[in-house]
């Protein structure tokens, strides 16, 4: 069986708090869609707003090759005619081949919504699709609030089907809106619906119980061939229906045609761009898709994948364009270490008193207040320092840090440092925006003539967590740093009770790391 799925993360996804995609962030993402191969993609509703409309008119300069847009709307208003009515009129200067129209399947929402008689309802349902029918219009038709609409008064959101139907619908969307029904309703509400109809059935699901996709994929099941939602879950109130999980269920696990394999290892890198479109920070807990998704922590999870990955994975994280991730902690093992050994292209296989003694030391830092979770590049030193393997490119004499802040004025914070590069001391000062950022300035100040290649290198990120609120001010502190060099990011990890501290050994490892991969480049 082929589903084919819909997308409304330009609409629907849209209207999501905290999501506001400008003309030329809806274009890249229709660009990045059509890539991945999304049948349909609702570009927004032209009627409500000009720089919906305006997206329809650019739109039609990108050159398209999978995906067919689609422009949505709503009924006509009572009493008015198709071919007078400004929102019919605005659906044909989106100028699309492919309409989406919503209409009330719920008798509650037609008498107090649109405060007319359930037969004008009926009425305007039909002379909509009938009037764009008519004029070559390829319709699907979102029978809104129609599950609640089913369980209230079943009779009357079937004739609302049944008038689609026959106006000429060519799919007929189920619609959850609300986000209230269970998947057991669902499959049995489809079920009979698609007992009395031969139309093609879409879903539409919202996520307000965390159930939107279950309910989708419930509706597959029972008979539905067309499924919309959003990437990443966005939308309104909790969202959507998450496409990131819907795709490779509907493909990897129930087994229908619908993304080919060859563009579902893509899908991951779409989540990440539609985050970054919409400024968001990804959920690294996200099925599928997530930073998180096949990382492994606890010991006895990574010795079993070492000897065969579907012990803890439930699909290939390749499939979907992902990979498995080892995390070290006070909870991982011997495997763990020896398995990032390995990432770190360090062999210790054969030496496991030394991998046993890495081990003891990363449990006694995290035991202190370390965390290489996100420290991956403070980890990778800490193992080749254990071999003997890392070369020490500079000695910290000394440094000073004040912070200068006079009545009226902003502080000022400027450090001082003192270090031994080889047979060379450097002596060197620094303004910064705090006493950290002038400390990173002094630092590389000092090293730049040594090391050139620092040039390259940016702090990106700054974490700082207080590890106990009962010693106040004296309580141990970590900094987590994140660097980038435009082509590799990496995380460095430093603890102290002293924040300025914390942060130098957070600084200083991100430098020798940077250091380490151009070194390793040039043997």
């Amino acid at each position: 069986m082929t589903v084919e799925f819909y997308d409304t993360t330009l609409r629907d996804g849209a209207q999501s708090e905290d999501i506001a995609f400008s003309l030329t962030d809806k274009l890249r993402i229709t660009e990045k869609l059509d890539e991945f191969g999304m049948h349909f993609i609702e570009g927004g509703w032209p009627g409500s707003n000009p720089k919906d409309l305006s997206y329809f008119k650019d739109v039609k300069r990108l050159n398209l090759k999978n995906s067919k847009i689609v422009a949505f709307s709503s009924t006509m208003k009572p009493h008015s005619k198709p071919e007078e009515d400004e929102i019919i009129k605005a659906i044909f200067d989106a100028d699309t081949e492919f309409v989406a129209i919503v209409g009330k399947s719920w008798d509650l929402h037609v008498i107090d919504a649109l405060k007319v008689s359930l037969d004008m309802n009926l009425r305007m349902i039909d002379r909509t699709i009938t009037f764009l029918k008519k004029h070559g219009k390829k319709v699907f038709f979102d029978a809104e609030h129609f599950f609640d609409g089913y369980k209230k008064n079943n009779a009357y959101a079937m004739k609302v089907l049944e008038v689609a139907v026959n106006s000429g619908a060519d799919v007929v969307v189920l619609c959850d809106t609300n986000g209230g029904s269970m998947p057991f309703e669902v499959s049995d509400i489809v079920a009979k619906v698609t007992n009395m109809t031969e139309a093609k059935l879409g879903i539409h699901t919202h996520n307000d119980t965390e159930n939107a996709v279950a309910n989708s994929l419930m509706a597959v099941k029972a008979g539905c061939r067309h499924v919309q939602g959003t990437i990443n879950g966005y939308g309104e109130r909790c969202g959507n229906a998450n496409l990131c999980s819907i795709i490779p269920n509907v493909v990897l696990k129930m087994g229908h045609r619908g993304i080919k394999p060859e563009r579902l290892i893509h899908l991951r890198e779409l989540s990440l761009f539609v985050d970054e479109m919409a400024n968001l920070l990804p959920n690294k807990h996200q099925p599928f898709v997530g930073d998180s998704a096949f990382a492994h922590k606890g010991g006895i999870h990574v010795s079993a994948i070492r000897r065969n990955p579907e012990t803890y994975e439930h699909i290939k994280p390749e499939l979907v364009g992902n990979a498995q991730r080892v995390l070290i902690s006070d909870l991982s093992g011997e495997s763990s270490i020896l398995y990032k050994a390995k990432e770190f292209n360090v062999d210790i296989e054969k030496d496991k008193k030394l991998a046993r003694e890495v081990m003891k030391n990363v449990k006694d830092l995290e035991m202190y207040g370390y965390q290489f979770e996100g420290a991956e590049g403070s980890l990778e030193l800490l193992i080749k320092k254990a071999l003997g393997i890392h070369k020490k490119y500079f000695d910290l004499i000394g440094f000073r840090v004040m912070v200068e802040k006079k009545e009226k004025n902003h502080p000022v914070s400027e450090a001082t440092i003192l270090v031994r590069v080889a047979d060379t001391v450097e002596h060197t000062a620094a303004l910064g925006a705090g006493p950290v950022n002038a400390l990173d300035n002094a630092l590389r100040k000092a090293l730049h003539k040594f090391y050139p290649k620092l040039t390259e290198m940016n702090l990106v990120d700054y974490k700082v967590r207080v590890l106990s609120t009962r010693d106040g001010t004296k309580a141990a502190t970590r900094v987590l740093i994140q660097s980038s060099d435009g082509k590799q990011t990496w995380g460095t990890v430093g603890v102290s009770e002293n924040i300025i501290e914390a942060s130098w050994q957070a600084l200083v490892d991100g430098i020798d790391y940077k250091l380490l991969i151009e070194e390793e480049k040039d043997r």
